[in-house]
């Protein structure tokens, strides 16, 4: 009789502890694991959840990253053929800084990088440089009509054989609406091409479809608190995006790098076209 009891209160026991070890696994382990969602074939791209993220969140972390620098991150770069006349300096470096300030017409704050690498592509790369943020530095200077507030900054990551470069500026002239103006260049140092989102994309296994699920999911997020700001706030200047339109795809997504840790970053920067500085960024 004794013997049974004991068995009874041991089947009691074990029901006990699986009932305790069920309840917490729930709780503390599967309720952490990391969201995860498979793209490609093989390669597993964090899945934040962006649309119920502050988006404000990740511009801020953009805006951080703008250093005036060439982060290497490790990587050996002695291998990449610079410009013959710049080998003494970094693949990246800042080519010139200016920081000028005339009452009543300027107040200008430059760092303007030169990408030294040998090749056309790296050539090209100078030149969109010079025309889109360089040129307008000097417009300001022998013409400015109106007080103008000039700003720019870049930073640039290697990782693997890709080198990105953003640069950023933002421009205020008299009463328009400050602009926030970005270009991205991707440079893959083996090939001496400049390499375009698809491209990358690909080589990392990641499938275009989720991407672009994931960047109209932003936009519609995005475009949906710019309405409501709207409403709420009668005359309240706000950029409302034409969810509709065909630069929202990879294929048609021309700014975007690779930043720390070999996180992408695919950027919407309304700025370059229209006074504004809004900007939509999505993080793979």
């Amino acid at each position: 009789m004794k013997k049974r009891n004991l068995i009874y209160i041991a089947i009691i026991v074990i029901c006990v502890i699986s009932v305790f070890v069920a309840v917490y696994y729930q709780l503390f382990v599967e309720n952490n694991k990391p969201n995860v969602v498979e793209i490609g074939n093989n390669t597993p791209i964090n899945d934040t959840k962006q649309d119920e993220i502050d988006l404000e969140k990740i511009k801020d972390e953009f805006n951080n990253l703008f250093d005036n620098k060439f982060n290497k991150q490790g990587y050996d770069t002695s291998s990449i053929k610079k410009i013959k006349a710049l080998e003494a300096e970094d693949v990246v470096y800042m080519g010139y800084e200016i920081d000028k300030e005339e009452t009543g017409k300027y107040d200008v704050n430059l760092h303007v990088p030169i990408f030294n690498v040998d090749g056309e592509a790296a050539s090209q790369v100078n030149s969109s440089t010079q025309s889109v943020f360089a040129n307008k530095a000097n417009d300001i200077f022998a013409n400015a009509k109106v007080f103008t507030i000039y700003n720019i900054d870049y930073t640039a990551y290697l990782n693997d054989n890709i080198l990105s470069l953003v640069i950023r500026a933002t421009l205020k002239e008299g009463d328009n609406a400050q602009r926030l103006i970005v270009q991205t260049h991707n440079y893959d140092i083996k090939s001496g091409k400049i390499i375009t989102l698809n491209e990358l994309l690909t080589r990392r296994g990641i499938a275009y479809k989720e991407v672009n699920s994931k960047i109209e999911k932003y936009i519609n997020e995005a475009n949906k608190q710019a309405q409501a700001v709207s409403m709420a706030l009668s005359g309240q200047s706000v950029y409302i995006r034409d969810v509709n339109n065909a630069m929202y795809v990879t294929d048609n997504s021309n700014y975007f790098f690779i930043g720390p840790d070999g996180d992408i970053y695919i950027l919407y920067p309304y700025g370059n076209s229209n006074y504004t500085s809004e900007i939509d960024i999505i993080k793979i």
